[in-house]
């Protein structure tokens, strides 16, 4: 690290220091979700287990809790719930990514971790920041043991990309098949037509444009975060696409995360299937996979959106603003892709006790989780109840709906899906953040919600059985 970045880490220690104090005061800090020390949090980055330990890298902007400054931090575990949070390892120190360590990706081979990521700079001038005056490096650093980094490698610049893309180039992830590496980025076309990259590489240093993977119509003008992967011999290709149209039922958020099946090999030549969100709530975005030493297909999201016309300005107040959702084991069953909290989850149950229907119930806990066994065809509601405030998920006649009144929902209002047949649902509720599982992960939901009082309860309606499920905290947030 240049003397650039051992400045920017130790201005990162102090304000980590520093927001030690305001723990104690601040209702909002999660306790089961991973969050920043101080400041901003965004994409999760790197995700990888090597020798046992898992990684999670993320945006982090710890100077400004409204963002900034973009490095990437770090966090570390066994097991998934007790957390390690390590010195951030990544500062934009260097020429190719003075104005941000930008989001990436890790690859295992051969007992090295490769983190790969897009080194961001805008020039200064009267410059669009498309067409012209942006780079979008791809840079390289390896490391044997998760800790302890190489120094910086400049893969490849705007110059090795075909000049039929603007400057918006970014966000590589990397993975292996036979003898040949392949990247995936997303990217924009000077038609502003959404579309992923895909280059080719022996050795991981020097790397060749393949080809473009797109849609045969328009589906947004850029797409972020692709990711590219096989689950039960079934292939994804997810991204997050920004300027589709807002639909009744889809797209209600600014931007979009989701996938495509794939048909064919995406290597060569394939089709896409039609687009399905990864999460129909508020508060996800930027979602990246990776695969564990058991073999799972793991993914984790951003728990915000960029840009969104909601605030988080409860948590602003105390330095820090945004999450990460629960690692989600990805399986596939009759065709269908389901998402659902990593088992390691449910070690974090305590105890247990029936919720009666119809009927307000106080709960003294703020982290808890809900298990909901719904009447067919039957409308039902849930309220999570403090004051005035709520959270509202309701069901009638083929209609999901997750509400938040004013003050609790900070300008998140009203959400709508489609859900054929509610059967089941499981709900996890951390201070200010919930995730809603429904029907064994077929549909989730990911909310921030802000709550003043400490005086909770919660109502059920139309449910077969309901168990509230408390929760010990993750360690090491």
């Amino acid at each position: 690290m240049n003397e650039l970045g051992k400045y920017l880490r130790e201005q990162t220690i102090r304000k980590e220091e520093e927001a030690n104090l305001l723990k104690r005061n601040d209702k909002y800090r999660l306790k089961l979700h991973l969050m920043p020390k101080t400041g901003w949090m965004n994409d999760p980055n790197g995700l990888c287990q090597i020798n046992g330990v898992y990684h999670v890298f993320f945006q982090y902007s710890p100077l400004d809790a409204r963002g900034g400054m973009k490095a990437w931090g770090h966090y570390t575990s066994k097991d998934l719930i007790n957390w390690e949070c390590q010195e951030a390892p990544l500062f934009p120190d260097m020429p190719y990514d003075k104005d941000g360590v930008y989001s990436g990706c890790a690859l295992v081979n051969k007992d090295i971790m490769y983190l790969f990521y897009t080194g961001n700079v805008k020039h200064e001038g009267d410059y669009d920041y498309i067409l012209r005056g942006r780079e979008a490096n791809t840079v390289l650093v390896t490391s044997e043991d998760g800790i302890h980094f190489s120094d910086k490698e400049l893969l490849m610049t705007n110059k090795d990309y075909p000049k039929k893309y603007t400057c918006h180039i970014r966000d590589p992830k990397v993975w292996k098949e036979n003898d040949t590496f392949y990247m995936i980025q997303g990217g924009r076309t000077k038609e502003d037509k959404g579309v992923a990259l895909l280059f080719t590489s022996k050795d991981l240093y020097h790397w060749e444009y393949d080809k473009e993977i797109t849609t045969d119509e328009m589906f947004g003008y850029m797409w972020e975060c692709p990711d590219y992967f096989e689950v039960q011999k079934e292939k994804i290709l997810s991204i997050s696409p920004q300027g589709l149209e807002v639909e009744k039922f889809r797209f209600q958020n600014i931007y979009q995360s989701g996938y495509f099946k794939v048909n064919g090999n995406i290597t060569k030549d394939c089709s896409l299937e039609d687009f399905t969100e990864w999460d129909m709530g508020y508060d996800f975005y930027a979602p990246q996979t990776f695969e564990d030493e058991k073999g799972r297909r793991i993914l984790i999201g951003w728990a915000g959106v960029p840009d969104a016309p909601y605030d988080n300005e409860p948590t602003v107040h105390y330095g820090w603003q945004h999450a990460l959702t629960f690692p989600r084991e990805i399986t596939v069953v009759d065709g269908k892709v389901l998402q659902n909290p990593v088992e390691e989850i449910l070690s974090l149950r305590k105890g247990s006790f029936i919720i009666p229907s119809n009927k307000k119930v106080k709960v003294q806990q703020d982290i808890f989780e809900l298990d909901i066994e719904t009447e067919v065809n039957i409308p039902c509601i849930i309220e999570y109840i403090c004051g005035v405030e709520k959270v509202i998920i309701s069901y009638q006649e083929g209609i999901l709906s997750l509400s938040l009144t004013k003050e609790a929902g900070r300008g998140r209002e009203l959400r709508k899906l489609k859900v054929e047949k509610l059967e089941h649902m499981q709900i996890f509720v951390d201070t200010s953040m919930m995730e809603i599982y429904v029907n064994q992960g077929e549909f989730v939901l990911t909310t921030r919600f802000y709550f003043e009082g400490e005086d909770r309860s919660i109502r059920i309606e139309g449910s077969k059985e309901n168990i509230l499920w408390t929760l010990n905290e993750m360690q090491g947030l």
